[in-house]
């Protein structure tokens, strides 16, 4: 959904206002405002402008955003409520999440890390509640990139991630001592003679594996 306000200049018909105002009639300072749409907002203004820090806006569909405004737009700290019941805490620069934030999913999965653009972006940890495994690593427009680690609970995956998968070298550390060197690459499977072979599912191929006691890798045959 979309979670931008409807509320446009003093000029437009905006629905009840009741608060302060400047000399020149505009909204200024603390107000209530009743928009056409059914959407509220209470909070400060600044030159006919939601402005301050701290405004609650309250959209008729049961959204909610609690926090900090600029000149019309979410900017600065603020909490997000949605109506499928998630919910976005943290930073946002122009009605975009963006700096560091904490998004909590309706399955209860949570992400707490850096936003671009309102997407994932830059370090984060993605907690999966079913299951209670996380990713920690690099974001990229969303997806999981460049180089980062899924943790279990009695083993974690260290290696690099293309398009929310992880591609190329990596290593398998086991909470027993020992940790398993490998590469996933992506299988080719022949379609029959005269054909070329196309790209099938990303597979680990283990090479070596170490243990406390060991002096090195040993390879695997």
């Amino acid at each position: 959904m979309s979670d931008r306000s409807s509320e446009d200049e003093e000029h437009t018909k905006l629905g009840s206002y009741e608060g302060e105002r400047n000399e020149a009639g505009e909204r200024h300072g603390v107000g209530k405002a009743l928009l056409p749409n059914g959407d509220t907002y209470q909070g400060g203004y600044k030159n006919g402008k939601r402005h301050g820090h701290q405004g609650t806006y309250c959209f008729k569909n049961g959204a909610r955003y609690d926090g900090e405004y600029s000149q019309n737009k979410k900017h600065g700290q603020g909490t997000f409520y949605y109506p499928d019941r998630s919910k976005y805490e943290g930073s946002w620069v122009e009605d975009l999440r963006e700096g560091q934030g904490v998004y909590t999913y309706p399955n209860g999965d949570t992400y707490n890390g850096e936003w671009l653009y309102h997407l994932r972006h830059g370090q984060g940890i993605y907690h999966y509640k079913e299951t209670g495994a996380k990713y920690k690593g690099t974001w990229v427009n969303g997806k999981m990139e460049l180089a980062g680690e899924y943790i279990y609970t009695n083993h974690r995956y260290q290696g690099n991630f293309v398009d929310n998968r992880p591609h190329g070298p990596g290593k398998y550390v086991f909470d027993i001592g020992c940790e398993q060197y490998g590469e996933y690459r992506k299988q080719e499977q022949e379609q029959g003679e005269d054909t070329l072979a196309v790209d099938g599912d990303l597979k680990w191929i283990p090479m070596s594996i170490t243990s406390l006691t060991s002096k090195g890798p040993v390879k695997e045959n």
